[in-house]
């Protein structure tokens, strides 16, 4: 595995339109990025694949799609308010600003300037990460509102609507996925940290004594997670979190990190809440947040397990993990080993040449084909140049249209990984394709 360091991976996203630096024809804007053809369906296929393992394939979590902006008083009950800040020290040599807690101490001791190496720093001041807005058309407090930071308290605020309409009971579970803003003091690693983001958070609310043992479970689940989905385990780990470390609201916490170009990094976090977000909500709002057992006639709280990933994070961790090269021929190769359930495409249709041909049976073959699977289509350049280049973009499968498709109604399929051919019957194309991309 020939693992790219950050600088290869930001040029295979520009060139082959995985991600673009936003507003580039302006001089680009910092740490904000855009989503070019290939990373869209990616970013889909992830966040569809979560989507899946967290809801579809279970029976005790239902979905919820919260609004972006909400009243303050959500922030000021959560804590996000008093709480939700990073230390912020500026460099009085070079003027650049820096979290502190990020900073390296030389041997003196004191914290240096990771751009100047200068120790001449201001005190470390308390900076809120939330973005404030107004809502309406006076500029003044009483319009203030704020761009969500994290997606968890529409499902916290939304708890008892949830719990009556879908008529599920504790231990379940309620996921969302959707956008998140956070004024990070120093963004960076890419995608790996912006200031706009895509998360995918369930919030599972369980009765207290089985909190451990959800934690647990939750913690193990999100793991093979990504492991199925092809990160090897040799570069993902459990981090439990020191109590030094721990949010303001949590109980306990553990990290699933990766082993990123520069090092172990967050890929996901799963808390153990407990029941600070209900009960902050219901005392800041007078509505009641529990639940009512009338099996045991017991009335309580609910603690809170949560695991917090963002779709964008993981979506590089990916592309990070499947890079790879090898040799086709005697020549090098560059491949993206994606699992086909998140590549960009999982078939590209490529007719051998563009001669008309070859264009009716080459249209019949794609038709079929995107039926049932996202698929990409490209007749030019040589067959080999087009094949390395669906290799470099992740495309699990390719089906080659020739002139002997026109008399014996078969196509060529080729297998991204082994490289190795087989002709099949257009009449079969579909279940073959589907078989393959299922192993």
């Amino acid at each position: 595995m020939a693992a790219p360091d950050l600088e290869d991976l930001v040029r295979l996203c520009k060139q082959r339109g995985f991600v673009f630096p936003s507003a580039e024809i302006y001089g680009g804007f910092r740490s904000t990025y855009d989503y070019g053809p290939l990373g869209v369906l990616m970013l889909r296929n992830v966040k569809d694949a979560w989507w899946r393992s967290m809801v579809q394939l279970r029976h005790d979590v239902v979905g919820l799609d919260a609004a972006i902006l909400s009243s303050p008083r959500i922030w000021e009950a959560s804590g996000h308010l008093a709480n939700f800040t990073d230390p912020l020290v500026d460099c009085r040599n070079c003027k650049e600003r820096w979290r502190a807690d990020h900073l390296e101490a030389g041997p003196d001791g004191r914290l240096r300037c990771p751009n100047c190496a200068s120790s001449d720093l201001t005190e470390a001041r308390e900076f809120n990460l939330m973005f404030r807005t107004h809502a309406g058309p006076v500029d003044d407090d009483s319009t203030v509102a704020y761009l969500r930071p994290e997606t968890a308290q529409g499902q916290f605020v939304n708890f008892a609507n949830v719990m009556q309409t879908s008529r599920k009971r504790p231990p379940f579970g309620i996921a969302q996925i959707g956008k998140s803003f956070r004024n990070e003091i120093t963004p960076g690693g890419f995608v790996f940290r912006t200031r706009e983001f895509e998360q995918m958070e369930l919030e599972f609310f369980v009765p207290p004594p089985d909190a451990e043992r959800w934690f647990e479970h939750w913690c193990a689940e999100r793991l093979a997670w990504y492991v199925g989905l092809g990160i090897p385990s040799e570069m993902l780990r459990l981090r439990p979190h020191d109590k030094e470390e721990l949010a303001h609201y949590a109980l306990a916490a553990t990290d699933v990190e990766m082993r990123f170009p520069w090092g172990w990094g967050e890929l996901e976090g799963i808390a153990n809440r407990g029941d600070f977000d209900l009960r902050a909500h219901s005392e800041a709002s007078g509505t009641r947040l529990d639940y009512f057992d009338q099996a045991s006639g017991e009335r309580y709280t609910p603690y809170v397990i949560e695991p917090a990933a963002g779709a964008t994070r993981a979506t590089m961790a990916f592309l990070l993990a499947a890079w790879d090269s090898d040799e086709v021929g005697g020549e090098p190769r560059s491949v993206l080993r994606l699992d086909p359930r998140i590549a960009p495409y999982q078939v590209a249709v490529l007719p051998l040449s563009r001669k008309d041909t070859l264009a009716p049976v080459a249209a019949e073959v794609l038709g079929v084909l995107q039926e049932r699977f996202m698929c990409d289509f490209d007749e030019t350049q040589s067959i080999g140049r087009r094949y390395r280049r669906q290799d470099e973009i992740g495309t699990p499968l390719c089906v080659t249209v020739d002139f002997d498709s026109i008399e014996d109604r078969a196509v060529t399929i080729r297998d991204r990984d082994s490289t190795e051919q087989v002709r099949v019957p257009i009449a079969a194309l579909v279940a073959e394709v589907g078989d393959r991309l299922a192993r």
